[in-house]
């Protein structure tokens, strides 16, 4: 029965993350993750976005972890080899709703301690963003605000966790939970696990995993999500991740220029029939709409076509001359909403859910700016496992770098040449589209993928214009090849 210090189940986002927080504290984790790898559920679902922290209620955990998250974001990138867009955004409104929305959003703002936010009208704001339409009457600024690859987020946490100890378990489903004289043990579907102190990440089964050791105190309902990616490029048309604020109650629209150079639009938010990664994903997570996904997130729910028609009508509303039928994929994702059980059980929760109790701590509904603050409530739960533990400092040997991969595209010609002569395999190019080699595909399974999708996520191979129609083939060779199968 093996025995670490922590078990963290679920190796999305947040889990890797905690797994980065705890192993800096010096305790020992073992991360439980019933998928073949990380971030393939909730982690999958969000924008890419990097909020600023005006949209969070004054005074709760989600408004003071978010706008440290987003000041401290680009040296957290840096650590850990990270691309992002540092492009700010503009929430957008055309109408006296909208207009009194953004002005207690930049109240809020303010009061969370947000850096550099300005109130603008409507020509201030076409001139940050000259495609916005002529009905826009005012808009709200944050400088801070930066786009990410989640995937390629999730990953470096992954990578970096790992390397400084942390041991990852994949496939692993936990059927049991139950108490020890000192803590708790863990069965799976393969084996047992014992610890002392035992998270909960699970994401979208996270209601179901808590209560199988404690009272349900909290369930998920799970809602799902349409987006729009437009083609390689599109990004150029837009300078700032734009939110826009309706004049009538209900859903916004946002666009986001992506760190990859593409635009995403969505998400919708739409309920489905039942809970559960099952009721949206197919087992074995094939994607039904085909083998290719290029964007932050690739997601096995289908979309719908109310939802994508909502999008481009909105996009035509805001504005007007953006071409929304040069799409490289739509996709559909899932999203959790949490609420309460008993006499409140129809209120949904605003700040996050930390449920603590003896050792055991549940993060059930970690929703949007979940992505935004993984690293801090990494750090948040981490600090409080080790005071409890009587740690006083981090392990010194902890090391927080994660060298980037080799990526023969972002090398300069000369570069290029070098690395080819010495390691011929950076020389072929599997992925047109994209401009993948063979070098980077074999790294990538080096680095933990075993699947085609885990590659994808990895190196960015069939995210482009052909969607793995030319290169599939060549791929799964190579995979085969570096794993002996």
């Amino acid at each position: 029965m093996d025995r670490s210090d922590v078990i963290v189940i679920g190796a999305g986002l947040l889990g890797c993350f905690l797994a980065r927080a705890l192993r800096r504290q010096g305790l020992s984790v073992i991360v439980l993750e019933q998928s073949d790898d990380v971030c393939t559920g909730i982690s999958r679902s969000g924008s890419g976005i990097v909020y600023p922290g005006y949209d969070m209620a004054p005074g709760s955990l989600k408004a003071a972890l978010t706008v440290r998250s987003c000041r401290d974001f680009p040296a957290l990138c840096r650590d850990l080899s990270v691309n992002y867009r540092a492009c700010g955004s503009l929430m957008t409104g055309a109408g006296p709703r909208a207009e009194a929305v953004i002005r207690r959003k930049y109240v809020d703002g303010v009061k969370n301690g947000v850096p550099g936010l300005e109130l603008l009208d409507g020509d201030a704001c076409r001139r940050m963003e000259p495609l916005l339409s002529a009905n826009i009457t005012c808009g709200l600024y944050a400088p801070g605000t930066c786009a990410v690859n989640p995937w390629e987020l999730g990953i470096a946490a992954f990578e970096n966790a790992r390397d400084n100890g942390a041991r990852f378990v994949f496939s692993e489903k936990v059927t049991a939970l139950s108490r020890q004289a000192e803590g708790f043990s863990v069965c799976t579907e393969n084996g047992a696990y014992t610890c002392r102190d035992l998270i909960n990440a699970a994401g979208l089964s996270a209601d179901s995993v808590h209560e199988l050791i404690s009272r349900p105190s909290v369930r998920l309902k799970v809602t799902g999500a349409d987006y729009l990616l437009l083609e390689d490029g599109s990004a150029d048309a837009l300078s700032h991740v734009i939110f826009h604020e309706p004049e009538e109650k209900g859903k916004g629209l946002t666009l986001i220029p992506t760190a990859d150079g593409n635009l995403l639009i969505g998400p919708t938010e739409r309920d489905v029939p039942s809970s559960g990664d099952d009721a949206l994903y197919p087992a074995g997570g094939t994607d039904p709409a085909g083998p290719g996904h290029n964007g932050p997130q690739w997601a096995g729910a289908p979309t719908e076509a109310s939802g994508i028609r909502w999008l481009r009508e909105r996009c035509h509303e805001v504005v007007p001359e953006l071409d929304t039928e040069k799409v490289l994929r739509s996709f559909g994702a899932a999203r959790p909403r949490p609420y309460l059980t008993g006499a409140d059980q129809n209120k949904s929760l605003r700040d996050f859910v930390i449920l603590e109790e003896e050792q055991f701590y549940s993060l059930i509904g970690i929703k949007t700016p979940g992505m935004t603050c993984a690293a801090a409530l990494g750090e948040h739960l981490a600090a409080i496992i080790a005071q409890n533990r009587g740690i006083r400092e981090p392990d010194p040997a902890f090391d927080p770098i994660r060298k980037r991969p080799v990526i023969p595209r972002e090398c300069s010609f000369e570069e290029r040449q070098v690395l080819v002569r010495s390691h011929p395999a950076y020389g072929r190019i599997l992925c047109a589209c994209r401009d993948v080699t063979e070098g980077e595909v074999r790294d990538a399974v080096h680095r933990g993928a075993t699947t085609v999708e885990a590659v994808r996520r990895r190196t960015g191979a069939m995210m482009g214009t052909c969607q793995g129609g030319r290169c599939l083939a060549e791929i799964q060779e190579v995979i085969q090849d570096e794993l002996g199968c």
